[in-house]
């Protein structure tokens, strides 16, 4: 099957890679004209223009997009007005879910299809598949089945689930109309920032496991540990991420990758500790306020990046100044 797909970054070549691999045409378009030689060089029909790169496609035209929310919504305009109906765009990238609702109502006045797939699989996708939460018109999602199925993960456990589940056990999942997948995706990532904040966490105490060993200042803006005996021992947390890996009820691919990086290293040295957020997190939260749901998990660990970059510090200042003003609180240094 023929698929045309823009945006070469980490995630869209490798996709190109795994669909050729199963025998599909892809023909490919970039801003970066290298990143489009480098996958003419493995078999695909490179494109030096967005015109040329449509048309090079067979009608229906099927364009999968992997771009930043922030240009996504344009560039979709621009391929919509060099499409016909019964043509189909695909936005794989981690887009707002509402725009997909809008972007899927307003393209099928002009009969053309809009899909949102939530893709999950990051850089380790072209080994492991892709995750794919689909939403859009059942007609359009179903022509592109072979698409979706060749890269999701293949269904490596699906011989262990019940009959009449569908595609889910295969990796892919047509969960609803247009927005549907997206939305999915979205409520994955804000689940994401919570498990990783808990996995951090937890390291971050073991790490402190031998406080006790450690000399404290005795002065009144130091709170004294006054159990030391307690707190004297030296974890080795790439060995607990290890053994944890093994038959533990917290394992995960996210631990199989955490054990790694501490093994790589375990100081974490090659990190400053600025954790970004692009966007899902807080969707996430906006549904949740909307919906009137409770999400004290995923709400702190959002707040939690925020502060990881510095945005906590005039609040955290205050809290200085309200100390000295009341109390005459010195700041201790370092």
């Amino acid at each position: 099957m023929q698929l045309g797909m823009m945006g070469l970054g980490r995630m869209g070549a490798n996709m190109v890679r795994r669909l050729m691999r199963d025998r599909h045409d892809c023909v490919v378009y970039d801003i970066d004209a290298g990143a489009v030689d480098n996958l003419v060089k493995e078999g695909a029909v490179g494109a030096a223009s967005l015109e040329a790169f449509i048309g090079k496609l067979a009608k229906p035209r099927a364009v999968w997009l992997m771009l930043p929310a922030a240009i996504t919504g344009k560039v979709v305009h621009q391929v919509a007005d060099l499409l016909e109906p019964g043509d189909i765009i695909v936005d794989g990238g981690n887009s707002n879910y509402r725009d997909a609702v809008d972007l899927g109502a307003e393209l099928a006045e002009r009969g053309i299809s809009f899909i949102d797939v939530g893709t999950s699989g990051g850089v380790w996708g072209l080994e492991r598949g892709y995750c794919l939460m689909i939403g859009g018109p059942t007609e359009a999602v179903q022509h592109l089945d072979p698409i979706f199925a060749s890269l999701a993960p293949a269904g490596e456990d699906a011989g262990t689930t019940p009959s009449g589940a569908g595609t889910a056990p295969y990796g892919y999942l047509h969960c609803g109309p247009s927005g549907a997948g997206h939305f999915v995706k979205m409520v994955h990532n804000g689940i994401e920032y919570g498990l990783m904040a808990a996995y951090a966490e937890g390291f971050n105490i073991l790490q402190a496991a031998d406080a006790g060993k450690k000399k404290r200042a005795a002065d009144a803006e130091t709170t004294p540990l006054t159990e030391p005996q307690y707190y004297q021992f030296d974890i080795d947390l790439a060995a607990v991420a290890e053994v944890w890996r093994h038959g533990s009820v917290i394992g995960s691919w996210l631990l199989d990758l955490t054990a790694g990086a501490l093994k790589d290293d375990p100081s974490l040295k090659n990190f400053g500790g600025r954790v970004s957020d692009s966007g899902e997190g807080r969707w996430t939260l906006k549904a949740a306020i909307d919906t009137g749901v409770p999400a004290p998990v995923l709400s702190a660990a959002l707040f939690d990046r925020f502060s990881s970059r510095g945005e906590s510090e005039f609040a955290d200042k205050m809290l200085s100044a309200m100390r000295y003003a009341f109390g005459g609180h010195e700041e201790k240094k370092g």
